[in-house]
């Protein structure tokens, strides 16, 4: 199989590992405007350097993995699937979701199937608890927590170009509370603040926010974000119902610290970056894309998929600058 990818960035790198490793894999062909980064991908995997994205649908690839920057997802989607080619794109579709609406329309219709990339589908815990959910160990759920707390903010540069918190960051728990629950969001109230980077604060964003989510079933979900835990890279998530509860996270290498008397859990060194926490989940991502592209299995995360979380994280942004509950139904009219 032989696979293109846009953008050898942090992300674009490490995909180009990963695919690299799978054995299923027999070549590379990149592209990025940093011709740097493109060398040494070429260099490390022996990857075939090509100079624009027009030239990586031309050399006969049968997938496209997208790991460029926001702005271009949209183009890269369309230009991937009017080639024939199964795409993997890394969230989000596209910066705003008028143009992630634009990018849905433009592709209906379509056999070529598009992935994007939401990794805490294939995370083993996330999973796990997704199946003990769906066969019925929880009873009705009551509650769910989510968190996802980073050890440092990303630099100034990134902030202002990543739609803000809810968008960049809150949007993969909103995804896995969909994808874990089978339920859909109805309406939200989120609170934010700045208790760090004055930067995050001069983009408009908060740094540390709330959001409480309430279900199509009646279930509450509480998200708690941070680009501040000095501990780690924590992401857990807890799955409350009448019958049982479930926890995903709780390993050793969980970034708190028991305060409790005679308790050594967590003993592990903390998470410290989500390639490290979630390296098992991206290896099994890009093998079902591989399966994706060999035609073996539908895509686990379409563009509708992506754009549901998307609502969810404009309805947040919405509540928190205007302090009051919305509705998905309202933001979707608007």
């Amino acid at each position: 199989m032989r696979i293109g990818i846009l953008g050898l960035g942090r992300i674009g790198a490490f995909h180009a590992g990963t695919l690299f490793g799978l054995g299923v894999v027999e070549s590379l062909v990149v592209a990025d405007p940093f011709a740097d980064a493109a060398k040494a991908a070429a260099e490390r995997f022996g990857a075939e350097v090509a100079d624009s994205p027009e030239a990586v649908l031309a050399a006969g690839i049968d997938g496209l993995v997208i790991a460029a920057a926001t702005d271009a997802h949209p183009a890269l989607i369309r230009a991937g699937v009017e080639a024939g080619v199964p795409v993997f794109c890394e969230k989000p579709v596209a910066r705003t979701m008028v143009e992630g609406i634009e990018v849905l329309g433009a592709v209906q219709g379509s056999d070529v199937p598009v992935q994007i990339g939401y990794n805490r589908r294939f995370d083993a815990g996330f999973m796990a608890a997704r199946a003990a959910v769906r066969g019925g160990e929880l009873g009705r759920l009551h509650t769910v927590r989510c968190t996802t707390l980073d050890p440092a903010p990303p630099p100034a540069a990134y902030i202002a170009a990543s739609g803000g918190i809810f968008r960049d960051c809150s949007v993969h728990d909103f995804d896995i509370i969909r994808w874990v629950t089978g339920r859909e969001v109805t309406e939200v109230y989120a609170v934010g603040g700045n208790r760090g980077a004055d930067y995050i604060a001069e983009a408009g964003d908060a740094d540390t926010t709330g959001a409480i989510l309430t279900l199509d079933d009646g279930t509450i979900a509480m998200v708690s974000n941070s680009r501040h835990n000095a501990r780690g890279y924590d992401v857990r998530m807890e799955l409350h119902g009448f019958a049982d509860a479930v926890a995903v996270g709780l390993d050793d290498k969980l970034p708190l610290r028991s305060v409790e008397p005679g308790t050594a859990f967590p003993a592990g060194a903390p998470h410290d970056f989500f390639m490290d926490r979630f390296a098992d989940a991206y290896r099994a991502e890009l093998t079902a894309f591989t399966e994706v592209v060999a035609g073996t299995r539908p895509s686990p995360c379409t563009i509708e998929d992506a754009l549901e979380a998307g609502w969810i994280a404009q309805a947040c942004t919405l509540s928190l600058h205007e302090h009051r509950p919305v509705t998905i139904a309202e933001v979707r009219q608007g």
